[in-house]
């Protein structure tokens, strides 16, 4: 609960202006009670004003109207503007979080967190405030004005409350734990959703559909296995508060209908008093959903700081030191990678050593698991390296700020992520700002702008969630064009052009050689004949460089570099054939 508070404490000037709203609402609905009990004795008397009774009541009301009208923009509207705020630090926190982060967390999870958890604390911040708020009110001025009409029966009224408190202490507790269930098997289900809808294709390619209905339905049945147990406790919590307030009003009717006969307390009174037990009973019932709502919101709200708590750990440097230059230094780098449990323990890197002056290109080649990719991904601090084993410019990397060192190196993935969005929008995403002459020419350099032009929209062709209508080298080059036209000063290309062919990727490194000049390049391939030019390269196997030089004399050496040569030769003439 005391997180909840804390939030609303940030916006106590509408918190309290709208409890000052709901009080004159309040205040106005416990007056009526008394205007018809005057009524009421005036007509038993003979000498009722009736015009005067009903004009008060219609003021009484509207009064009621404006300020509730007031509260609830105060109050609900309050709930709403947190549930922006928290919706906006938690997506902030997590466009801050590391790969490393992602690898580790169910992406259902943060999305069950970012509706249902949500969605639940806003609840909570308005009308379980509301719910709570209400009761201060009615509950003891309306007790007051019972007892000033008969303390005996106020007595027989007051008698639930001790039970009511116990209900909802236990009850609370319980909806607590059940609710917090429910959300994780909601989390479960929505990963399920997320995971099948993206490998949609793969479960056709297998005929996996029914397979697929099974598990699903498995997760599903748990999901409403939890949300029944919690509804079990819902069906009873809020009937016996009812039964309770119920009861109470069956026993004053009894009791106050025998005064009324017994000329003890006037019919008038007796309306009244009946009209404020009403009131008294229908807070009682809200102070069971406020409980519920709370709860609800307690429990979210957790998960939700639970995420918030979680540090990253590529953190921006306390004094950022600016980059000087764009070569590359890589010093007795050893890499394993985070939770290396998941992964046999074994480094992904062992004891790199490399120089990349500013201005030159590196090629990289290796077999599958060779530690390619992340050699590329240390060099922007996608995954952070040991402290002192990859520097730009003579500075660690880890010293350099985040958002220079990211905008000063163009990384390309062998799987790229697109947008749902335009072409355009696509390859200008690092610089929105850019002409389209400059995304053209962009498009040129990475060999897609013909092909850009024949879709029907060309440029504004809108390629559907991660590129969808778009072949995989399609994707390749419109993620290559999105790195060119950001202008960086180091390009680190991991097998970026895999899924194109042979020849095209020809054409395509003529037009690169081009822009790589004065840049400092790293050129991951599993071609050699897309890194043969380079002014070096390496041989990854297992995590360490085994065969280093130029192509000439890594050929000559008769090592792994060699026999991929060949075999790579072979199919080449194969397929000439």
């Amino acid at each position: 609960m005391d997180r909840i508070a804390a939030w609303l404490w940030r916006y106590r000037g509408r918190v309290f202006a709208g409890f000052l709203a709901l009080v004159v609402v309040d205040g106005a609905t416990l007056i009526i009670p008394l205007v018809i009990r005057d009524a009421i004795d005036g007509l038993t008397a003979g000498k009722a004003d009736l015009v005067r009774y009903g004009l008060w009541i219609l003021g009484l009301a509207l009064v009621a109207l404006v300020f509730r009208f007031a509260w609830r923009l105060l109050l609900i509207g309050t709930a709403r503007q947190i549930e922006r705020e928290l919706r906006a630090k938690l997506y902030d926190h997590l466009l801050f979080m590391p790969a490393s982060f992602y690898n580790e967390t169910r992406t259902g999870d943060l999305m069950a967190h970012a509706t249902n958890d949500i969605e639940a604390v806003t609840r909570a911040c308005g009308f379980g405030l509301i719910t709570i708020i209400d009761p201060l009110v009615m509950i003891p001025v309306s007790l007051g004005i019972m007892l000033s009409i008969d303390p005996r029966m106020t007595l027989y009224a007051a008698i639930p409350l001790p039970i009511l408190t116990v209900v909802m202490l236990t009850f609370g507790r319980v909806i607590h734990r059940r609710f917090e269930r429910v959300q994780e098997a909601f989390s479960a289900v929505m990963e399920k959703v997320r995971e099948n809808v993206s490998g949609v294709r793969v479960l056709k390619s297998f005929a996996q559909e029914p397979g697929s209905e099974v598990d699903f339905a498995k997760t599903n049945q748990h999901l409403v296995d939890e949300n029944m147990s919690l509804v079990r406790v819902h069906g009873v919590f809020h009937p016996l508060i009812e039964l309770l307030g119920g009861a109470t009003l069956a026993i004053i009717l009894w009791i106050g209908g025998s005064s009324v006969i017994r000329g003890q307390v006037s019919l008038g009174n007796f309306v009244a008093f009946a009209q404020y037990l009403s009131m008294l009973i229908w807070p009682m019932i809200a102070v069971g959903q406020a409980v519920s709502l709370l709860q609800r919101g307690s429990a979210s709200l957790a998960r939700i700081n639970a995420l918030l708590s979680v540090t990253a750990d590529i953190a921006e440097p306390e004094r950022p030191q600016p980059l000087r230059g764009a070569s590359i230094e890589v010093r007795g780098l050893t890499f394993v990678y985070p939770n290396a449990e998941d992964r046999t323990g074994v480094p992904a890197l062992s004891e790199i050593d490399l120089d990349i002056p500013e201005g030159t290109t590196l090629g990289i080649v290796g077999l599958t698991g060779s530690g390619k990719s992340t050699l590329a991904h240390l060099i922007p601090r996608v995954f952070d390296p040991p402290p002192g084993t990859v520097r730009i410019g003579g500075i660690d990397v880890r010293d350099a700020s985040l958002a220079e060192l990211r905008s000063s190196i163009g990384l390309v993935p062998q799987d790229p992520f697109l947008f749902s969005a335009t072409i355009a929008e696509n390859i200008a995403f690092g610089r929105p700002s850019a002409a389209r002459d400059e995304i053209e020419r962009a498009a040129r350099l990475a060999g897609i702008h013909d092909e850009i032009l024949a879709f029907p929209g060309g440029y504004e062709t809108r390629i559907g969630e991660r590129g969808l209508s778009l072949s995989g080298g399609q994707k390749q080059r419109v993620a290559i064009a999105r790195a060119l036209l950001s202008n960086p000063r180091i390009v680190v290309f991991d097998d970026p052009l895999s899924a194109v062919d042979a020849e095209r990727e020809e054409v395509i490194l003529a037009n690169l050689r081009q822009f790589f000049r004065g840049r400092t390049c790293v050129l991951i391939a599993h071609r050699i004949s897309a890194v043969k030019d380079a002014d070096r390269i390496v041989v990854l196997d297992k995590g360490r460089i085994v065969e280093k030089g130029r192509h000439e004399e890594l050929v000559g050496q008769g090592g792994i570099y060699a026999r991929v040569w060949a075999l790579q030769q072979a199919e080449r003439r194969v397929e000439g054939t």
